[in-house]
């Protein structure tokens, strides 16, 4: 008798052509992380492991936004799977991050706070991101200044100044995320965001604003008459 083959075989040259068809916008969240897995797996059935990912994460958003350890937990999830759903995560990111930088940011004012949201929202724990801008409101830097716990993050302001003289920069714009979902300011947050602006008026450099994001959308200091 023959041998019987795969019920796989050919399952993803088929997929490829479709991808091609229109890009991957008719496709579902698990096939499109079904094409990532096939970079870190050439060859056997990735489809389970996909539709795994999906149940445990929900989105395709989430699956690549998700912590690598997390993603580990799933089973048959290797350090390949996990470098080839992360990799788009940092080129969606860098592609939006290049868009932003040399732009002036309060102009730019919806593509940063989509750029912060994809870059932050997701995330498990806190951040503080700050945006350093010249003269002119560009952005000359983005940079991530702390990393702390679910629902707290150590700010040092006399850091944030000291990369702002480094830098030359005029002006900032302070982005933290709040891994609860709700954006609003805690009396931390408002404690600490005026801790920063004293300590850069001091040095002839404006707070802009603060904003925090949260899934839920995001909430900014400024419109809320904190600064």
């Amino acid at each position: 008798m023959a041998e019987e083959k795969p019920h796989y075989l050919g399952h993803r040259e088929r997929l490829r052509a479709r991808f091609l068809k229109d890009l991957g916008k008719g496709f579902s969240d698990y096939e499109l992380v079904e094409m990532l897995l096939f970079l870190a797996q050439p060859r056997g059935d990735v489809k389970p492991l996909a539709k795994s990912l999906i149940k445990r994460f929900s989105t395709f958003a989430n699956v690549i936004a998700a912590e690598p350890d997390e993603i580990r937990k799933v089973a048959g999830a290797k350090d390949a799977s996990v470098a080839a759903l992360k990799l788009v995560q940092a080129a969606a990111l860098r592609m939006a991050q290049t868009d932003l930088i040399g732009r002036p940011a309060i102009g730019s004012w919806k593509q940063l706070l989509d750029y912060c949201h994809a870059a932050m929202a997701r995330e498990p724990r806190e951040h503080l991101r700050v945006l350093f801008l010249d003269r002119k409101n560009v952005l000359i830097a983005d940079e991530v200044q702390a990393s702390g716990t679910i629902d707290h993050t150590p700010v040092y302001p006399r850091e944030v100044m000291k990369r702002a003289l480094e830098l030359g920069a005029s002006a900032l714009i302070l982005v933290h995320n709040h891994p609860s979902g709700d954006p609003t300011p805690s009396k931390g947050d408002i404690d600490m965001t005026h801790e920063i602006q004293d300590a850069a008026e001091r040095l002839g450099i404006t707070l802009h604003d603060h904003v925090i994001i949260g899934r839920k959308g995001h909430a900014s200091f400024k419109n809320l008459g904190l600064l």
